[in-house]
């Protein structure tokens, strides 16, 4: 059987890509196909050694540099990839890949991240975001629908919808009017394993985007000299967390650190303080891996990945009294035991992923619905 794996593009390494690293270890022989491929470290049109068989996209002026500038052409780009000679197509897609085309005697599979972010729920955020004013936000808004339009009807191909949990299983429906089966992303648990360690304050670390909330999570942390805080990540936001934390002795900003040292932070934390909104959010299932709790806003995949009172807590507003309420709470319980935590992550390994999967793929060749 002459398997295809599509991903939308190749340019970071990120929760994705992570996905991907293990849809290849279950087919090893898989061609990958994508709009475009420029890892960093890698020649062009290589993911981790691998040849990438890309779309006209890679090719135009600033396709790989700039390009999220050529999205009007994406839906035609992913439909130009020649995909005729293969059994069974497995599309990786938060964008476009999903609307590949494929013939009647083939399959498809897709492992949908979310339907097109800034095309449903988030486009008047991703506007705002972007500074469209006037003509050009017309023209912005107008691309958006026509995108919308094309993700709504792109689906005729997918003969079964996967994707990484019930909150965007939900959206799936809402949005495509299909039902998708879960199969919760992989989370390295080698990597992330408890230490025999005194615990002591509280840790957050994501990217410092604004949906991440962390300067949010610094000022009610500011308020609770008696709750030291240490914060990991880069981005945007760093500046916001650092003014916040001005004054206040007991919290880190430290900025971007190695993995390493990630571990070891999350491993002597009494909790991991989460605020997003997030589809799975790989970081509380790291922490938990880690035996350590999690404070997070119990709305989304936190939902799925967090016990309220077994392996955490959960708080039901997105400000800096409800996170010192939950920490105070949580202070006030007996705590999760690493071993609670620990078992609660283990759902989440890459044998439960793959398993999942090849469910999943074989259910679809056998022709269930």
């Amino acid at each position: 059987m002459k398997v295809a794996i599509v991903h939308d593009w190749l340019v970071v390494h990120g929760g994705a890509e992570k996905v991907l690293d293990e849809m290849l270890a279950l087919f090893p022989e898989a061609d990958l196909h994508a709009l475009l491929c420029h890892m960093p470290g890698e020649p062009p049109r290589r993911y981790r050694g691998r040849p990438v068989r890309t779309s006209y996209i890679q090719q135009l002026p600033g396709g790989v540099s700039r390009y999220r500038h050529w999205l009007p052409l994406f839906p035609h780009a992913i439909r130009s990839l020649d995909l005729s000679a293969y059994d069974l197509v497995v599309s990786l897609s938060s964008c476009v890949a999903k609307g590949v085309r494929v013939g009647p005697h083939q399959r498809h599979v897709s492992y949908c991240f979310t339907p097109v972010r800034y095309a449903w729920d988030l486009r008047e955020q991703y506007l705002d975001t972007a500074g469209f004013r006037g003509v050009a936000r017309w023209g912005a808004t107008h691309l958006l629908e026509r995108l919308r339009r094309w993700d709504a009807h792109s689906n005729d191909g997918v003969h079964r919808f996967v994707t990484l949990s019930h909150h965007i299983a939900n959206r799936i429906q809402r949005c495509y009017g299909r039902e998708s089966t879960v199969v919760y992303p992989p989370v390295d648990l080698g990597r992330f394993t408890p230490a025999d360690v005194p615990r002591h304050g509280f840790v957050t670390a994501s990217r410092l985007v604004p949906y991440k909330l962390v300067p949010m999570i610094v000022r009610a942390f500011a308020a609770m000299p008696d709750c030291p805080l240490t914060v990991i990540g880069d981005g945007p936001d760093l500046a916001a967390c650092q003014r916040a934390a001005a004054g206040h002795p007991h919290i880190r900003v430290l900025g971007y650190q190695s993995d390493e040292l990630l571990r070891a932070e999350l491993q002597r934390a009494e909790a991991f303080v989460f605020a997003a909104l997030e589809d799975f959010g790989i970081a509380p299932v790291e922490a938990q891996a880690c035996g350590t709790p999690v404070i997070a806003f119990g709305v989304g995949g936190a939902t799925e990945t967090v016990v309220n009172g077994h392996t955490g807590r959960l708080f039901a507003r997105q400000d800096e009294a409800a996170v010192r309420e939950a920490v105070a709470a949580f202070r006030a319980a007996p705590p999760p035991t690493p071993a609670a935590c620990r078992g609660n992550a283990e759902r989440f390994s890459s044998a439960a992923f793959r398993a999942g999967m090849l469910a999943a793929v074989e259910q679809t060749l056998a022709g269930a619905p």
